[in-house]
């Protein structure tokens, strides 16, 4: 005879939920399928559970995507203890660059969230603990931490993607129509789908470039 009642084994998984189990198997799917394969009841069936268990841990989708990207953002390292700020700044930056690598759907999720989790605000927290402790004053923390952006959580947003999707011989002839009205663009183009020219972007060659000069710009500053 069929029945609804749960079983012992649905009983138990639902004893041993905890939050952290389920943004743990969240990111792990997110991570294997796309953040586009997360949804309550996909989650729920990963963990053998039905749906409204889930909303003993977590009380929406949103709660859980603020979690799932608060979670990334803990694997983010501690700064070494230095007497240099420049380096301690670039190694707990770069340090939350190798934590999103682990996760690429992470910053496209970190930019919809309306405010920082626990983690994330260790985040704010060392980069600002290491200006002040390296000299700056409040306000011009204030302001490296506009300049720095997303770059403080270990990643930014390009304004386009130059990655060589076209083969040499399109690139010229688009190339030769942009040129007339628009010959910087032309220029950019060819070189970047060329073997002896820039080549295809390199994202984390131009974050650290980036980063650097940022860098340099606020030691010139401090």
């Amino acid at each position: 005879m069929k029945t609804d009642a749960p079983t012992r084994a649905d009983v138990d998984r639902r004893s041993t939920l905890t939050r952290e189990r389920v943004l743990e198997a969240a990111v792990n799917l997110a991570d294997r399928d796309g953040i586009e394969s997360v949804s309550m009841r996909r989650l729920a069936h990963e963990l053998g559970i039905e749906a409204m268990s889930l909303y003993t841990h977590v009380r929406s989708k949103e709660d859980l995507l603020d979690g799932m990207v608060d979670l990334v953002m803990a694997g983010a390292p501690s700064p070494a203890a230095s007497d240099d700020w420049k380096s301690a700044l670039r190694a707990t930056i770069l340090g939350a660059r190798e934590a999103l690598r682990r996760h690429p759907w992470a910053p496209s999720v970190i930019e919809t969230r309306l405010a920082p989790g626990p983690a994330t605000l260790r985040q704010f927290d060392r980069v600002m603990g290491v200006l002040r402790e390296g000299g700056f004053s409040l306000e011009l923390t204030h302001h490296a931490l506009h300049l720095l952006g997303s770059r403080l959580l270990g990643f930014t947003r390009d304004l386009f993607d130059d990655s060589p999707e076209l083969a040499p011989e399109e690139a010229a002839a688009m190339a030769e129509q942009l040129r007339p009205t628009l010959p910087h663009v032309a220029e950019m183009a060819m070189a970047a789908t060329h073997d002896d020219g820039l080549g295809g972007c390199d994202t984390d060659l131009e974050f650290v470039f980036s980063l650097d000069v940022i860098l340099d710009g606020l030691e010139r500053l401090r």
